[in-house]
């Protein structure tokens, strides 16, 4: 029998096999920030155990999605223990408190939405362009920091998403440092194309031409600038603009918001998202209000006439 801890590497040795750097980085954090220093020490390990830590993470204010994400590590381990006859498997059954509040998403107003991308136009800058990029296609920070010229498309007016950028935090023993990886994006569904608008259109065209393809957009470099430079950035840009503070996660969600309210249909928005599957759009975007379920029932009824 061994540890959850000495499971814990060999796992991680297996899984590298099979997954991006990065992501070995997030499973390292849950493991080394969290899981290890409750159960690295045990052997076996029960329902109640898992309950009691579950119920722990969120009293110290951990969203339940992360520690979902931390379970579901956790389980990846102790299965592959007792694969290997490392360790016992019971499968366990958590519960969750309810959650009466559901989030609400945060987006610009369509006011501040045009505000902003009308500095943009008057105020040309690399940067800026990145900012007007993300709110005409809905790329990640990630995706737009890592986007090259090259990646522009002129002939078929679309962009094409197949890298990104991230800095990663690496623990390998005692030593504990960041790396900044250029990858593939988060899943194969957002290695994808997405079309240009007229007025995008209108902003690259007369550059594409003069630029080196190997650049990066939002530098005009050989040399990347990494999200958390650009985050910041941009949060002074809404300052200055005296724009409410938002995410700059927030520009890819008021994206997807005008999409919807445009009535664009689900499975178009959801594949330039480059979502997993359509259920992800759904559940963050499509929240039909009261006018539309009236509509909707009224539509049913004459159905029936």
């Amino acid at each position: 029998m061994k540890t959850i801890r000495e499971v814990s590497e060999l796992w991680k040795q297996d899984k590298r096999r099979f997954v991006k750097s990065s992501t070995i980085a997030v499973y390292t954090l849950h493991l080394e920030n969290h899981l290890l220093p409750k159960f690295g020490k045990k052997k076996t390990l029960q329902e109640q155990e898992v309950q009691d830590f579950v119920l722990e993470c969120l009293r110290k204010g951990l969203s339940l999605k992360s520690v979902k994400d931390m379970l579901i590590v956790l389980k990846m381990v102790v299965k592959f223990g007792a694969k290997h006859g490392w360790l016992q498997y019971q499968d366990w059954y958590i519960k969750y408190p309810t959650e009466h509040k559901s989030k609400e998403l945060e987006v610009l107003t369509i006011n501040h939405q045009k505000k902003l991308m009308q500095y943009v136009t008057d105020n040309f800058t690399f940067r800026n362009l990145g900012i007007y990029i993300c709110l005409s296609t809905g790329m990640r920070i990630g995706e737009v920091c890592a986007l090259k010229w090259s990646d522009i498309d002129l002939g078929t007016e679309t962009i094409h998403v197949n890298r990104t950028i991230e800095r990663i935090y690496i623990i390998e023993g005692d030593e504990r440092r960041t790396e900044l990886v250029i990858g593939t994006p988060k899943t194969k569904n957002s290695i994808r194309e997405i079309p240009i608008s007229k007025e995008l259109m209108k902003l690259i065209r007369p550059l594409k031409k003069l630029m080196n393809d190997d650049y990066f957009v939002i530098t005009n470099e050989a040399k990347p600038t990494e999200p958390r430079t650009y985050r910041n950035y941009y949060k002074q840009l809404l300052k200055q603009l005296g724009i409410p503070d938002l995410k700059f996660h927030g520009l890819r969600h008021s994206f997807a918001t005008r999409c919807i309210e445009s009535q664009c249909d689900y499975k178009t928005v959801s594949v330039i998202l480059g979502h997993a599957n359509i259920s992800t759009t759904l559940n963050l975007y499509v929240h039909p209000n009261m006018d539309q379920k009236k509509k909707c029932i009224n539509k049913m009824f004459k159905s029936l006439k």
